[in-house]
């Protein structure tokens, strides 16, 4: 399974994909962070996203694309910038027929933690573990979308099988 992990923001827009099924090594393909300036108007960051996230989905054609759930945050300018960023990856997941996963902050840090209230450094450091990486992913909107992708894989797989075994014993 190849999985696209977003981790949604209109400064940086982190994005990984990441190789590999429940059980067996993983693989990152790509890590790394789409950028845009805040000066720049709205548009055309949001457009330089999407181009981004384009551009990954043509060269290494995910099977999923991860996208971390927007909840409520504090700051609504930053919420609106989180959820803008988001809705471009769904429209992209839409167009092409790609399978979308959302994944809750809490859910991914519990997946590969542990534990759900896992700071930002133990989840860069467990990635980093996880992947077999020489250096730890960054800025940590890359490892917050390797994080994402590494739930989808380990999770989200065990969710679709059990889906399926419960639409298969409903026929």
């Amino acid at each position: 399974m190849r999985v696209m992990g977003v981790d949604p923001g209109l400064t940086r827009c982190g994005v990984a994909i990441i190789d590999g099924a429940p059980g067996r090594t993983l693989s990152a393909m790509h890590i790394g962070v789409l950028v845009t300036a805040p000066a720049t108007p709205i548009e055309l960051r949001l457009a330089a996203i999407e181009r981004g996230i384009n551009d990954l989905v043509d060269q290494y054609g995910p099977d999923i694309i991860a996208i971390e759930r927007v909840f409520s945050q504090r700051n609504v300018r930053s919420a609106m910038g989180t959820a803008q960023a988001a809705a471009i990856a769904l429209v992209i997941a839409g167009r092409r027929g790609i399978t979308v996963a959302m994944h809750t902050p809490t859910e991914v840090k519990a997946a590969v933690t542990g534990s759900g209230r896992a700071d930002k450094v133990q989840v860069t450091a467990m990635v980093t573990r996880i992947l077999g990486l020489s250096e730890a992913p960054k800025p940590a909107d890359a490892a917050d979308a390797v994080a994402i992708a590494v739930c989808q894989i380990w999770r989200g797989s065990a969710q679709r099988r059990i889906a399926d075994a419960i639409a298969a014993g409903a026929r």
